[in-house]
């Protein structure tokens, strides 16, 4: 292993990179701490068991303006309620990061879409989820909201049970690019 500097001062080449990664990743830290922390300066200041309410958390820009915003903070809240922590925060910004894996952001947006709680994707979890992503002003006829739900079912339920599971929803995910790009990155902010 060779050394970058006199033999006292025992920095190895190879842990020089793993210094900048540190490094990197305290910066984006810092740099996560402060948009948290301009929700609600009062609230964060030094405080570093702050939790911001959820109304405050759709401050955030991308929150603001995204249909699943109450879902997002509600499932990356510690406490299931939609108030968070910087450490909730942080969570919701890793997997919102371009460079989390697929199966990552198909986990948590299935999540997002499983209304009920119930780890399925039934008619009214689809039905919520298209009303969100059409929103109010585009409301579909019932008869094209189930003509649309049905097409979801027929493409994607593969054992024909009327709900998708998360291992149907992720090959949905796995083969669709275009479903990738918009549907999981949108919902991500």
């Amino acid at each position: 292993m060779q050394l970058t500097h006199g033999p006292k001062d025992y920095i190895a080449v190879d842990d020089t990179e793993e210094f900048h990664r540190v490094k990197l990743l305290s910066s984006l830290i810092r740099t996560a701490h402060q948009k948290f922390k301009a929700l609600a300066p009062e609230k964060v200041g030094h405080n570093k068991n702050a939790k911001l309410p959820m109304n405050k958390m759709f401050q955030y820009p991308e929150l603001a303006v995204n249909p699943f915003r109450d879902r997002i903070c509600k499932i990356f809240s510690s406490s299931h309620d939609g108030d968070c922590t910087f450490e909730d925060f942080l969570d919701m910004m890793s997997v919102f990061s371009e460079n989390a894996p697929i199966s990552v952001k198909a986990e948590h947006a299935f999540r997002i879409y499983d209304f009920d709680g119930d780890d399925m994707l039934g008619l009214n979890d689809l039905r919520q989820v298209i009303d969100r992503l059409t929103g109010p002003e585009q409301v579909l006829s019932e008869q094209d909201m189930q003509h649309l739900i049905q097409n979801i079912l027929d493409e994607a339920d593969l054992d024909d049970d009327g709900a998708l599971s998360f291992a149907e929803f992720e090959h949905v995910v796995s083969k669709s690019p275009d479903f990738t790009r918009y549907i999981i990155y949108d919902t991500f902010i």
